[in-house]
């Protein structure tokens, strides 16, 4: 396999590759490459559950976001409406993988990650804007979303990642046209390996920008309590319990 194929069934994996995620998101300075002066841009912490739970932290411990409703229902009125509410999450369908255990095509399904700020932050977590659902025909290799050169093996904040400078074609469609992990021109990003996650993002021509992304932890257990505005006050069962016994007894 090729690799600007490797690089796009990559960025086609994200939904199979993992269930929960913490990690630290950073939209970068102006004026700051990719790999360059993350530290001097806000940072905020994150804790994702699919689908569509999730807790946003400031670097002092305020709570930012914290989804409220991962619990709700929908009314027979609202099932019976829309095509799409009868689409099934994509863990629950099965992608045609390549023989590397990556997505070569991706099924219909109910796609969309949380977003907070602005869509890039979506677009990093399921980057399928770089390569589209499927693989497109030999001899019409302008129908790429974008054209990928310089792919090379780099690391990321101690994770394996792919990086490439890419091209957006006429056929590219940002997940969020005001806020793309790709401009028009060159654009360096790069892609988790383990993830499939687009972990940083910088735009080589004209004004500068993107966005950079650490991952702390991976399918780590992560109880309803941490994504709900007030407390249910649930037990963690991962904590030793201590059980005081008054005296005399």
């Amino acid at each position: 396999m090729d690799a600007p194929t490797r690089f796009r069934n990559l960025c086609r994996s994200s939904p199979w590759k993992w269930q929960t995620l913490r990690f630290e998101y950073r939209e970068q300075p102006p004026d700051s490459p990719i790999a360059g002066n993350a530290s001097e841009s806000v940072m905020v912490r994150a804790w994702l559950r699919r689908p569509g739970a999730l807790r946003l932290e400031s670097a002092d411990g305020t709570v930012l976001h914290s989804t409220t409703g991962i619990n709700d229902s929908r009314d027979g009125l609202y099932v019976s409406s829309t095509r799409k509410s009868w689409l099934l999450p994509p863990q629950l369908v099965t992608p045609v993988y390549d023989d590397g255990g990556l997505v070569r095509r991706r099924p219909e399904a109910a796609y969309g990650e949380p977003c907070f700020g602005n869509g890039r932050f979506a677009a990093a977590l399921d980057p399928v804007e770089l390569a589209g659902n499927s693989p497109v025909p030999a001899e019409f290799p302008n129908l790429n979303a974008v054209e990928l050169t310089s792919i090379t093996e780099v690391d990321h904040e101690g994770r394996p990642a792919m990086q490439a400078i890419a091209v957006p074609n006429a056929a590219y469609r940002p997940t969020d046209p005001s806020a793309p992990l790709c401009r028009e021109g060159r654009n360096l990003v790069r892609v988790d390996v383990g993830t499939g996650v687009c972990v940083a993002s910088s735009w080589l021509d004209g004004p500068s920008g993107g966005h950079w992304l650490k991952i702390l932890a991976v399918d780590e257990y992560m109880l309803d309590d941490l994504f709900l505005a007030e407390s249910m006050n649930l037990t963690d069962v991962r904590r030793h319990i201590s059980w005081d016994i008054p005296d005399g007894v």
